[in-house]
Protein backbone atom coordinates (compact mmCIF):
# COMPACT_ATOMS: atom_id res chain seq x y z
CA UNK A 1 0.00 0.00 0.00
CA UNK A 2 1.14 3.52 -0.69
CA UNK A 3 0.00 6.71 0.91
CA UNK A 4 -1.54 9.18 -0.93
CA UNK A 5 -2.36 12.78 -0.11
CA UNK A 6 -5.77 13.94 -1.31
CA UNK A 7 -7.30 17.45 -1.33
CA UNK A 8 -10.95 17.45 -1.74
CA UNK A 9 -11.87 20.57 -3.07
CA UNK A 10 -9.70 20.66 -5.92
CA UNK A 11 -6.14 22.02 -7.29
CA UNK A 12 -4.80 24.82 -5.59
CA UNK A 13 -5.19 27.87 -6.83
CA UNK A 14 -3.27 31.09 -7.11
CA UNK A 15 -2.75 32.54 -4.06
CA UNK A 16 -3.41 35.86 -5.68
CA UNK A 17 -6.46 37.74 -4.12
CA UNK A 18 -9.52 38.68 -6.29
CA UNK A 19 -9.47 42.45 -5.76
CA UNK A 20 -12.60 44.59 -4.49
CA UNK A 21 -13.34 46.22 -7.96
CA UNK A 22 -14.17 43.35 -9.65
CA UNK A 23 -15.64 43.44 -13.31
CA UNK A 24 -18.37 44.17 -13.49
CA UNK A 25 -21.05 43.03 -17.06
CA UNK A 26 -24.27 43.84 -17.38
CA UNK A 27 -26.89 40.66 -19.06
CA UNK A 28 -30.31 40.88 -19.66
CA UNK A 29 -32.68 37.99 -18.28
CA UNK A 30 -32.61 36.36 -21.57
CA UNK A 31 -28.58 36.68 -22.38
CA UNK A 32 -28.40 35.37 -18.44
CA UNK A 33 -30.18 32.27 -19.62
CA UNK A 34 -28.62 31.73 -23.34
CA UNK A 35 -25.26 31.47 -21.68
CA UNK A 36 -23.06 28.95 -22.60
CA UNK A 37 -22.46 26.03 -20.28
CA UNK A 38 -18.57 26.81 -19.79
CA UNK A 39 -17.63 25.33 -16.35
CA UNK A 40 -16.18 22.33 -14.42
CA UNK A 41 -17.49 18.66 -15.16
CA UNK A 42 -18.20 16.80 -12.08
CA UNK A 43 -17.07 13.52 -11.01
CA UNK A 44 -13.56 14.45 -10.88
CA UNK A 45 -12.67 13.55 -7.03
CA UNK A 46 -14.88 10.45 -7.35
CA UNK A 47 -12.80 9.28 -10.16
CA UNK A 48 -9.10 9.85 -8.43
CA UNK A 49 -10.50 8.34 -4.86
CA UNK A 50 -11.56 5.19 -6.83
CA UNK A 51 -7.98 5.35 -8.91
CA UNK A 52 -6.30 4.87 -5.35
CA UNK A 53 -8.40 2.49 -3.76
CA UNK A 54 -7.66 0.21 -6.82
CA UNK A 55 -4.01 0.91 -6.99
CA UNK A 56 -4.37 -0.85 -3.46
CA UNK A 57 -4.47 2.38 -1.38
CA UNK A 58 -6.31 2.88 1.92
CA UNK A 59 -8.79 5.63 1.50
CA UNK A 60 -10.00 7.27 5.26
CA UNK A 61 -12.69 10.00 5.41
CA UNK A 62 -13.21 12.09 8.57
CA UNK A 63 -17.14 12.98 9.72
CA UNK A 64 -17.99 16.85 10.05
CA UNK A 65 -20.96 16.13 11.54
CA UNK A 66 -23.37 12.94 13.08
CA UNK A 67 -25.31 11.27 10.31
CA UNK A 68 -28.00 9.57 12.07
CA UNK A 69 -29.91 6.93 10.43
CA UNK A 70 -32.63 4.41 10.87
CA UNK A 71 -31.79 2.38 7.71
CA UNK A 72 -29.96 -0.75 7.77
CA UNK A 73 -28.22 0.03 4.45
CA UNK A 74 -26.73 3.24 5.81
CA UNK A 75 -24.00 3.61 8.02
CA UNK A 76 -24.44 5.62 10.98
CA UNK A 77 -21.63 7.89 12.15
CA UNK A 78 -20.73 10.82 14.73
CA UNK A 79 -18.62 13.84 13.82
CA UNK A 80 -14.98 13.07 14.37
CA UNK A 81 -15.59 9.24 13.39
CA UNK A 82 -13.15 7.92 10.89
CA UNK A 83 -14.66 6.30 7.91
CA UNK A 84 -12.67 3.69 5.43
CA UNK A 85 -13.79 4.50 2.44
CA UNK A 86 -14.60 1.72 -0.43
CA UNK A 87 -16.42 2.69 -3.21
CA UNK A 88 -17.23 6.69 -4.39
CA UNK A 89 -18.81 6.32 -7.96
CA UNK A 90 -21.23 8.08 -7.02
CA UNK A 91 -21.14 11.20 -6.06
CA UNK A 92 -23.84 12.14 -3.70
CA UNK A 93 -23.52 8.36 -1.77
CA UNK A 94 -20.25 6.41 -1.24
CA UNK A 95 -19.55 2.89 -0.04
CA UNK A 96 -17.97 2.69 3.32
CA UNK A 97 -16.51 0.99 6.27
CA UNK A 98 -16.18 1.69 10.14
CA UNK A 99 -15.90 -0.36 13.31
CA UNK A 100 -19.76 -1.74 12.94
CA UNK A 101 -20.63 -2.46 9.36
CA UNK A 102 -20.01 -1.84 5.66
CA UNK A 103 -23.25 0.03 4.30
CA UNK A 104 -23.72 3.57 2.14
CA UNK A 105 -23.33 7.15 3.68
CA UNK A 106 -23.32 10.57 2.30
CA UNK A 107 -20.40 11.75 0.59
CA UNK A 108 -21.47 15.68 1.77
CA UNK A 109 -21.04 14.61 5.52
CA UNK A 110 -17.52 13.64 5.57
CA UNK A 111 -13.79 15.71 4.22
CA UNK A 112 -11.27 12.91 3.37
CA UNK A 113 -8.07 12.69 5.68
CA UNK A 114 -5.02 14.65 4.40
CA UNK A 115 -2.45 12.02 5.04
CA UNK A 116 -4.04 8.49 4.33
CA UNK A 117 -1.77 5.96 5.65
CA UNK A 118 0.13 7.22 8.78
CA UNK A 119 -1.80 4.70 11.12
CA UNK A 120 0.03 1.77 9.06
CA UNK A 121 3.43 3.54 8.66
CA UNK A 122 3.28 4.52 12.47
CA UNK A 123 2.65 0.54 13.28
CA UNK A 124 4.95 -0.30 11.01
CA UNK A 125 8.02 1.62 12.78
CA UNK A 126 7.63 0.03 15.74
CA UNK A 127 8.20 -3.70 14.42
CA UNK A 128 11.68 -4.89 14.84
CA UNK A 129 14.28 -3.50 16.81
CA UNK A 130 16.57 -1.10 15.49
CA UNK A 131 20.40 -0.98 17.42
CA UNK A 132 22.96 1.90 17.07
CA UNK A 133 23.17 3.13 13.02
CA UNK A 134 19.71 1.73 12.44
CA UNK A 135 18.09 3.14 15.35
CA UNK A 136 19.23 6.76 14.20
CA UNK A 137 18.09 5.91 10.33
CA UNK A 138 15.51 5.15 11.32
CA UNK A 139 14.27 8.55 13.57
CA UNK A 140 15.65 10.59 11.13
CA UNK A 141 13.33 8.91 8.71
CA UNK A 142 10.40 9.23 11.00
CA UNK A 143 10.97 13.54 11.44
CA UNK A 144 10.97 13.47 7.90
CA UNK A 145 7.73 11.66 7.73
CA UNK A 146 6.26 13.96 9.71
CA UNK A 147 7.82 16.72 8.21
CA UNK A 148 5.84 15.75 5.09
CA UNK A 149 2.71 14.95 7.02
CA UNK A 150 2.81 18.43 8.69
CA UNK A 151 3.26 19.69 4.90
CA UNK A 152 0.26 17.67 3.73
CA UNK A 153 -2.49 19.26 6.36
CA UNK A 154 -0.80 22.93 6.00
CA UNK A 155 -1.20 22.38 1.97
CA UNK A 156 -4.66 21.05 2.70
CA UNK A 157 -5.30 24.02 4.45
CA UNK A 158 -4.22 27.09 2.30
CA UNK A 159 -5.66 25.25 -1.09
CA UNK A 160 -9.17 24.70 0.40
CA UNK A 161 -8.55 28.63 1.76
CA UNK A 162 -8.32 29.57 -1.68
CA UNK A 163 -10.99 27.30 -3.59
CA UNK A 164 -13.08 28.73 -0.37
CA UNK A 165 -12.57 32.32 -1.55
CA UNK A 166 -13.51 31.30 -4.90
CA UNK A 167 -16.49 30.24 -4.21
CA UNK A 168 -17.62 33.23 -2.16
CA UNK A 169 -16.49 35.22 -4.93
CA UNK A 170 -18.62 33.05 -7.14
CA UNK A 171 -21.88 33.60 -5.05
CA UNK A 172 -21.82 37.39 -4.74
CA UNK A 173 -20.41 38.47 -8.21
CA UNK A 174 -22.53 35.19 -9.85
CA UNK A 175 -25.36 35.10 -7.95
CA UNK A 176 -25.98 38.56 -6.10
CA UNK A 177 -24.90 41.08 -7.99
CA UNK A 178 -26.84 39.56 -11.13
CA UNK A 179 -30.16 38.94 -8.87
CA UNK A 180 -29.57 42.84 -7.83
CA UNK A 181 -30.06 43.75 -11.29
CA UNK A 182 -33.50 41.44 -11.71
CA UNK A 183 -35.56 44.02 -9.45
CA UNK A 184 -38.84 42.51 -11.15
CA UNK A 185 -37.59 39.20 -9.94
CA UNK A 186 -36.04 39.49 -6.78
CA UNK A 187 -37.08 41.69 -3.65
CA UNK A 188 -34.42 43.58 -0.78
CA UNK A 189 -35.80 41.35 1.44
CA UNK A 190 -35.81 38.02 -0.30
CA UNK A 191 -32.12 38.94 -1.32
CA UNK A 192 -31.26 39.47 2.64
CA UNK A 193 -32.96 36.34 3.35
CA UNK A 194 -31.17 34.28 1.04
CA UNK A 195 -27.52 35.11 1.26
CA UNK A 196 -27.74 36.52 4.68
CA UNK A 197 -24.14 38.39 5.83
CA UNK A 198 -21.83 36.07 3.21
CA UNK A 199 -20.62 39.40 1.43
CA UNK A 200 -19.46 40.49 5.17
CA UNK A 201 -17.71 36.84 4.92
CA UNK A 202 -16.23 37.04 1.72
CA UNK A 203 -14.60 40.26 2.62
CA UNK A 204 -13.64 38.97 6.23
CA UNK A 205 -12.44 35.81 4.82
CA UNK A 206 -9.88 37.61 1.87
CA UNK A 207 -8.47 40.19 4.89
CA UNK A 208 -7.86 35.92 6.68
CA UNK A 209 -6.25 34.38 3.68
CA UNK A 210 -4.21 37.64 3.23
CA UNK A 211 -2.40 36.93 6.40
CA UNK A 212 -2.01 33.39 5.91
CA UNK A 213 -0.24 33.36 2.92
CA UNK A 214 1.86 36.16 4.72
CA UNK A 215 2.68 33.12 7.29
CA UNK A 216 2.74 30.18 4.62
CA UNK A 217 6.14 29.05 3.93
CA UNK A 218 6.77 27.67 0.36
CA UNK A 219 9.77 26.40 -0.26
CA UNK A 220 9.45 24.43 3.08
CA UNK A 221 5.64 24.32 3.99
CA UNK A 222 5.95 22.06 7.33
CA UNK A 223 7.86 25.17 8.73
CA UNK A 224 4.76 27.84 8.31
CA UNK A 225 3.63 29.23 11.41
CA UNK A 226 0.17 29.90 10.55
CA UNK A 227 -1.95 29.53 13.87
CA UNK A 228 -0.95 33.11 14.85
CA UNK A 229 -3.57 34.10 11.86
CA UNK A 230 -6.80 31.85 13.39
CA UNK A 231 -5.80 33.93 16.91
CA UNK A 232 -5.86 37.66 15.57
CA UNK A 233 -9.20 36.98 13.40
CA UNK A 234 -10.90 34.75 16.05
CA UNK A 235 -13.72 37.56 17.15
CA UNK A 236 -14.24 37.99 13.29
CA UNK A 237 -15.11 34.72 12.85
CA UNK A 238 -17.85 35.40 14.84
CA UNK A 239 -19.89 36.72 11.77
CA UNK A 240 -20.43 32.98 10.50
CA UNK A 241 -23.41 32.68 14.01
CA UNK A 242 -25.84 35.11 11.57
CA UNK A 243 -24.99 33.14 8.58
CA UNK A 244 -25.38 29.63 10.44
CA UNK A 245 -28.88 31.32 12.16
CA UNK A 246 -30.13 32.54 9.08
CA UNK A 247 -29.19 29.44 6.89
CA UNK A 248 -32.98 27.48 7.24
CA UNK A 249 -34.85 30.63 6.25
CA UNK A 250 -32.40 31.07 3.00
CA UNK A 251 -33.36 27.05 2.69
CA UNK A 252 -36.88 27.87 2.83
CA UNK A 253 -37.22 30.93 0.39
CA UNK A 254 -35.02 29.29 -1.87
CA UNK A 255 -37.45 25.98 -1.98
CA UNK A 256 -40.15 28.74 -2.40
CA UNK A 257 -38.62 30.42 -5.67
CA UNK A 258 -37.27 27.09 -7.14
CA UNK A 259 -41.38 25.90 -7.41
CA UNK A 260 -41.22 28.38 -10.38
CA UNK A 261 -39.45 27.47 -13.76
CA UNK A 262 -38.24 31.11 -14.11
CA UNK A 263 -36.21 31.21 -10.87
CA UNK A 264 -34.52 27.64 -11.65
CA UNK A 265 -33.34 28.22 -14.97
CA UNK A 266 -32.14 32.03 -13.86
CA UNK A 267 -29.95 30.53 -10.81
CA UNK A 268 -28.83 27.82 -13.32
CA UNK A 269 -27.80 30.40 -16.14
CA UNK A 270 -26.20 32.57 -13.61
CA UNK A 271 -23.93 29.34 -12.74
CA UNK A 272 -22.94 28.58 -16.03
CA UNK A 273 -22.48 32.78 -16.96
CA UNK A 274 -19.95 32.48 -13.62
CA UNK A 275 -18.17 29.34 -14.85
CA UNK A 276 -18.86 27.69 -12.01
CA UNK A 277 -18.34 24.28 -10.81
CA UNK A 278 -21.70 21.77 -11.16
CA UNK A 279 -23.01 22.29 -7.85
CA UNK A 280 -26.57 24.22 -7.34
CA UNK A 281 -27.24 27.48 -5.48
CA UNK A 282 -28.33 25.51 -2.39
CA UNK A 283 -25.20 23.91 -2.25
CA UNK A 284 -22.84 27.02 -2.44
CA UNK A 285 -24.83 28.47 0.00
CA UNK A 286 -23.90 25.76 2.79
CA UNK A 287 -20.49 25.94 1.84
CA UNK A 288 -19.75 28.32 5.00
CA UNK A 289 -22.02 26.65 7.60
CA UNK A 290 -19.65 23.33 6.25
CA UNK A 291 -16.44 25.47 6.35
CA UNK A 292 -16.19 26.72 10.10
CA UNK A 293 -17.21 23.02 10.57
CA UNK A 294 -13.92 22.09 9.09
CA UNK A 295 -11.57 24.69 10.93
CA UNK A 296 -11.17 22.53 14.08
CA UNK A 297 -11.41 19.16 12.18
CA UNK A 298 -8.43 20.42 10.03
CA UNK A 299 -6.64 22.03 12.95
CA UNK A 300 -6.72 19.23 14.94
CA UNK A 301 -4.89 17.07 12.44
CA UNK A 302 -2.53 20.41 12.22
CA UNK A 303 -1.52 19.97 16.30
CA UNK A 304 -1.11 15.65 15.67
CA UNK A 305 1.77 16.34 13.10
CA UNK A 306 3.37 19.33 14.76
CA UNK A 307 5.60 18.68 17.55
CA UNK A 308 5.92 20.50 21.12
CA UNK A 309 9.54 21.70 20.13
CA UNK A 310 7.77 23.32 16.79
CA UNK A 311 7.87 27.27 17.05
CA UNK A 312 4.06 26.79 15.78
CA UNK A 313 2.85 24.65 18.45
CA UNK A 314 1.71 27.06 21.00
CA UNK A 315 -0.11 29.34 18.47
CA UNK A 316 -1.93 25.77 17.13
CA UNK A 317 -2.61 24.50 20.00
CA UNK A 318 -4.52 27.87 21.40
CA UNK A 319 -6.13 28.17 17.47
CA UNK A 320 -7.69 24.64 17.79
CA UNK A 321 -9.10 25.57 21.27
CA UNK A 322 -10.73 28.66 20.07
CA UNK A 323 -11.87 27.71 16.24
CA UNK A 324 -13.58 24.69 18.66
CA UNK A 325 -15.19 27.21 20.25
CA UNK A 326 -16.59 29.77 17.53
CA UNK A 327 -18.08 26.75 16.24
CA UNK A 328 -19.56 26.02 19.36
CA UNK A 329 -20.44 29.32 20.15
CA UNK A 330 -22.61 29.54 17.02
CA UNK A 331 -24.17 25.92 17.10
CA UNK A 332 -25.34 26.99 20.85
CA UNK A 333 -26.79 30.32 19.77
CA UNK A 334 -28.61 28.36 16.50
CA UNK A 335 -30.33 26.10 19.22
CA UNK A 336 -31.50 29.11 21.36
CA UNK A 337 -32.92 30.68 18.44
CA UNK A 338 -34.54 27.70 17.45
CA UNK A 339 -35.37 27.41 21.41
CA UNK A 340 -36.71 30.48 21.43
CA UNK A 341 -39.49 30.00 18.79
CA UNK A 342 -41.41 27.27 20.75
CA UNK A 343 -41.22 28.69 23.93
CA UNK A 344 -43.18 31.93 22.32
CA UNK A 345 -45.11 29.67 21.42
CA UNK A 346 -45.99 27.92 23.96
CA UNK A 347 -46.27 31.23 26.70
CA UNK A 348 -49.45 32.59 24.01
CA UNK A 349 -50.65 29.07 24.52
CA UNK A 350 -50.62 29.89 28.36
CA UNK A 351 -54.32 31.19 29.59
CA UNK A 352 -54.32 34.78 31.70
CA UNK A 353 -50.28 34.98 31.38
CA UNK A 354 -49.10 37.83 33.58
CA UNK A 355 -46.12 40.02 33.77
CA UNK A 356 -42.65 40.18 31.69
CA UNK A 357 -42.70 37.62 28.25
CA UNK A 358 -40.76 34.64 29.06
CA UNK A 359 -37.79 35.24 26.45
CA UNK A 360 -37.18 38.53 28.59
CA UNK A 361 -35.11 36.46 30.99
CA UNK A 362 -35.20 32.90 29.17
CA UNK A 363 -34.33 30.99 26.46
CA UNK A 364 -34.52 27.60 26.94
CA UNK A 365 -36.70 25.05 28.79
CA UNK A 366 -34.36 22.84 31.25
CA UNK A 367 -37.36 20.03 32.87
CA UNK A 368 -41.52 19.89 32.90
CA UNK A 369 -43.23 17.99 35.33
CA UNK A 370 -45.59 17.75 37.79
CA UNK A 371 -45.30 18.61 41.41
CA UNK A 372 -47.07 19.25 44.91
CA UNK A 373 -46.41 22.63 45.97
CA UNK A 374 -46.96 22.86 50.05
CA UNK A 375 -48.67 26.44 51.13
CA UNK A 376 -47.86 27.61 55.19
CA UNK A 377 -51.07 26.04 56.08
CA UNK A 378 -49.73 23.06 55.11
CA UNK A 379 -52.32 22.84 51.98
CA UNK A 380 -51.23 20.61 48.96
CA UNK A 381 -51.71 22.54 45.28
CA UNK A 382 -50.67 20.41 42.31
CA UNK A 383 -49.70 22.47 39.94
CA UNK A 384 -46.99 21.76 36.51
CA UNK A 385 -43.93 23.33 36.73
CA UNK A 386 -41.62 24.58 33.99
CA UNK A 387 -37.61 25.47 34.45
CA UNK A 388 -36.38 27.55 32.63
CA UNK A 389 -32.91 29.30 32.09
CA UNK A 390 -33.16 32.34 35.51
CA UNK A 391 -36.97 31.35 35.79
CA UNK A 392 -39.74 28.55 37.30
CA UNK A 393 -43.04 29.18 35.64
CA UNK A 394 -46.10 27.18 37.36
CA UNK A 395 -49.64 26.70 36.26
CA UNK A 396 -52.97 24.78 36.76
CA UNK A 397 -54.15 22.64 34.70
CA UNK A 398 -58.15 22.75 34.02
CA UNK A 399 -60.28 20.53 35.16
CA UNK A 400 -62.07 19.83 32.26
CA UNK A 401 -59.65 20.51 29.18
CA UNK A 402 -56.85 18.78 30.70
CA UNK A 403 -54.84 20.39 27.91
CA UNK A 404 -55.14 23.89 28.73
CA UNK A 405 -52.73 25.55 31.39
CA UNK A 406 -53.72 28.50 33.77
CA UNK A 407 -50.51 30.59 34.85
CA UNK A 408 -50.17 30.73 38.68
CA UNK A 409 -46.80 32.55 38.91
CA UNK A 410 -43.14 32.22 38.62
CA UNK A 411 -40.38 32.17 40.93
CA UNK A 412 -36.73 33.70 40.01
CA UNK A 413 -34.55 31.18 40.20
CA UNK A 414 -31.09 33.62 40.20
CA UNK A 415 -32.14 34.84 43.78
CA UNK A 416 -32.74 30.84 45.29
CA UNK A 417 -30.54 28.02 46.76
CA UNK A 418 -31.67 24.56 46.35
CA UNK A 419 -32.08 22.25 49.73
CA UNK A 420 -32.95 18.67 49.86
CA UNK A 421 -35.30 17.55 52.19
CA UNK A 422 -35.12 13.93 53.88
CA UNK A 423 -38.43 11.63 54.14
CA UNK A 424 -40.47 12.86 57.24
CA UNK A 425 -41.62 15.40 59.14
CA UNK A 426 -40.62 18.71 58.38
CA UNK A 427 -39.78 21.35 60.98
CA UNK A 428 -40.42 24.07 59.45
CA UNK A 429 -44.05 23.24 58.16
CA UNK A 430 -44.95 20.52 60.97
CA UNK A 431 -45.64 17.99 58.22
CA UNK A 432 -44.96 14.83 57.33
CA UNK A 433 -43.00 14.88 53.64
CA UNK A 434 -42.39 12.48 50.71
CA UNK A 435 -40.05 13.17 47.69
CA UNK A 436 -39.74 16.64 49.00
CA UNK A 437 -36.81 19.39 48.28
CA UNK A 438 -37.09 23.16 49.15
CA UNK A 439 -35.80 26.38 47.37
CA UNK A 440 -35.21 29.04 49.11
CA UNK A 441 -34.88 33.03 48.35
CA UNK A 442 -31.15 34.17 49.69
CA UNK A 443 -32.26 37.71 50.32
CA UNK A 444 -35.86 37.16 51.83
CA UNK A 445 -35.51 34.07 53.31
CA UNK A 446 -38.72 32.73 51.71
CA UNK A 447 -39.03 29.30 51.69
CA UNK A 448 -40.83 27.09 48.68
CA UNK A 449 -41.81 23.59 49.33
CA UNK A 450 -42.41 20.70 46.66
CA UNK A 451 -43.19 17.15 46.84
CA UNK A 452 -42.83 14.85 43.71
CA UNK A 453 -44.75 12.06 43.32
CA UNK A 454 -42.20 9.69 43.02
CA UNK A 455 -38.29 9.58 44.25
CA UNK A 456 -36.66 9.21 41.11
CA UNK A 457 -38.88 12.43 39.70
CA UNK A 458 -37.15 14.33 42.34
CA UNK A 459 -33.85 13.34 42.10
CA UNK A 460 -34.74 14.54 38.12
CA UNK A 461 -35.65 17.55 39.64
CA UNK A 462 -33.19 17.93 42.20
CA UNK A 463 -30.37 17.66 39.02
CA UNK A 464 -32.43 19.92 36.71
CA UNK A 465 -31.90 22.87 39.43
CA UNK A 466 -28.64 22.06 39.47
CA UNK A 467 -28.45 21.76 35.50
CA UNK A 468 -30.52 25.50 35.48
CA UNK A 469 -27.55 27.06 37.65
CA UNK A 470 -24.69 25.04 35.71
CA UNK A 471 -26.35 26.51 32.22
CA UNK A 472 -26.99 30.44 33.17
CA UNK A 473 -23.00 30.55 33.86
CA UNK A 474 -21.79 28.93 31.12
CA UNK A 475 -23.81 31.17 28.56
CA UNK A 476 -22.24 33.91 30.89
CA UNK A 477 -18.94 32.39 30.52
CA UNK A 478 -19.58 32.25 26.76
CA UNK A 479 -21.49 35.30 25.93
CA UNK A 480 -24.69 33.88 25.04
CA UNK A 481 -26.97 36.88 24.42
CA UNK A 482 -30.09 36.79 22.23
CA UNK A 483 -30.72 40.38 20.61
CA UNK A 484 -34.04 42.34 21.88
CA UNK A 485 -35.06 41.87 18.02
CA UNK A 486 -35.09 38.63 17.96
CA UNK A 487 -36.97 38.14 20.80
CA UNK A 488 -39.55 40.26 19.39
CA UNK A 489 -39.78 38.40 16.33
CA UNK A 490 -40.70 35.37 18.22
CA UNK A 491 -42.86 36.48 20.26
CA UNK A 492 -44.59 38.25 16.86
CA UNK A 493 -44.79 35.28 15.00
CA UNK A 494 -46.34 33.45 18.45
CA UNK A 495 -49.13 35.67 18.62
CA UNK A 496 -49.80 35.49 14.98
CA UNK A 497 -49.80 31.89 14.81
CA UNK A 498 -52.19 31.82 17.96
CA UNK A 499 -54.51 34.84 16.83
CA UNK A 500 -55.14 32.32 13.17
CA UNK A 501 -55.37 28.95 15.62
CA UNK A 502 -57.82 30.67 17.77
CA UNK A 503 -60.59 31.24 15.18
CA UNK A 504 -60.93 27.18 15.11
CA UNK A 505 -58.98 26.23 17.84
CA UNK A 506 -58.01 22.65 18.79
CA UNK A 507 -54.68 23.11 19.94
CA UNK A 508 -53.24 22.27 23.10
CA UNK A 509 -50.54 24.20 25.27
CA UNK A 510 -47.69 21.26 25.06
CA UNK A 511 -44.58 22.21 26.65
CA UNK A 512 -41.28 22.38 24.20
CA UNK A 513 -39.42 19.57 23.79
CA UNK A 514 -36.90 19.35 26.62
CA UNK A 515 -33.54 20.32 25.55
CA UNK A 516 -30.49 17.64 25.72
CA UNK A 517 -27.24 19.65 26.68
CA UNK A 518 -24.45 18.41 27.63
CA UNK A 519 -21.96 20.25 29.73
CA UNK A 520 -19.73 22.71 27.71
CA UNK A 521 -16.75 20.96 27.41
CA UNK A 522 -18.37 17.78 25.87
CA UNK A 523 -20.81 19.84 23.50
CA UNK A 524 -20.43 19.14 20.09
CA UNK A 525 -18.44 21.35 18.24
CA UNK A 526 -21.03 20.55 14.41
CA UNK A 527 -24.59 21.28 14.86
CA UNK A 528 -26.51 18.75 16.89
CA UNK A 529 -28.76 16.06 15.25
CA UNK A 530 -31.98 16.82 16.74
CA UNK A 531 -34.81 17.31 14.19
CA UNK A 532 -34.75 20.89 14.00
CA UNK A 533 -31.27 21.60 13.83
CA UNK A 534 -31.54 19.08 10.93
CA UNK A 535 -33.25 21.11 8.94
CA UNK A 536 -29.65 23.44 8.51
CA UNK A 537 -27.97 20.38 6.86
CA UNK A 538 -31.09 18.97 4.77
CA UNK A 539 -29.53 20.48 1.20
CA UNK A 540 -26.28 18.69 2.32
CA UNK A 541 -28.07 15.23 2.17
CA UNK A 542 -28.85 13.48 -0.52
CA UNK A 543 -32.87 13.15 -1.13
CA UNK A 544 -34.29 9.56 -0.15
CA UNK A 545 -37.90 8.36 0.17
CA UNK A 546 -39.59 9.34 3.06
CA UNK A 547 -39.48 7.16 6.20
CA UNK A 548 -42.60 5.67 8.29
CA UNK A 549 -40.56 6.01 11.44
CA UNK A 550 -40.09 9.87 10.68
CA UNK A 551 -43.79 10.24 9.54
CA UNK A 552 -44.81 8.51 12.55
CA UNK A 553 -42.86 10.41 15.29
CA UNK A 554 -43.65 13.78 13.55
CA UNK A 555 -47.23 12.94 14.87
CA UNK A 556 -46.64 13.46 17.92
CA UNK A 557 -43.79 16.18 18.10
CA UNK A 558 -44.73 19.17 19.96
CA UNK A 559 -44.91 22.69 18.14
CA UNK A 560 -43.90 20.58 14.73
CA UNK A 561 -44.07 22.97 11.76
Amino acid sequence: MRTSNISTDGAAESSVLVDDNGSEEDYSYEEICQASPRYLQPGGEQLAINELISDGNVVYAEALWDHVTMDDQELGFKAGDVIQVLEASNKDWWWGRNEEKEAWFPASFVRLRVNQEELSENSSSTQGEEQGEDAGKHRQKHSENKDQMRTNVIQEIMNTERVYIKHLKDICEGYIRQCRKHTGMFTVAQLGTIFGNIEEIYKFQRKFLKDLEKQYNKEEPHLSEIGSCFLQHQEGFAIYSEYCNNHPGACLELSNLMKQGKYRHFFEACRLLQQMIDIAIDGFLLTPVQKICKYPLQLAELLKYTTPEHSDYNNIKAAYETMKNVACLINERKRKLESIDKIARWQVSIVGWEGLNILDRSSELIHSGELSRITKQGKSQQRTFFLFDHQLVFCKKDLLRRDMLYYKGRIDMDEMELMDIEDGRDKDYNINVKNAFKIINKSTEEVYLFCAKKQEDKVRWLQACADERRRVKEDKEMGMEISESQKKLAMLNAQKTNHTKSKGYNGCSVPPPHQSLHPIHQRHITVPTSIPQQQVFALAEPKRKPSLFWHTFNKFTPFKK
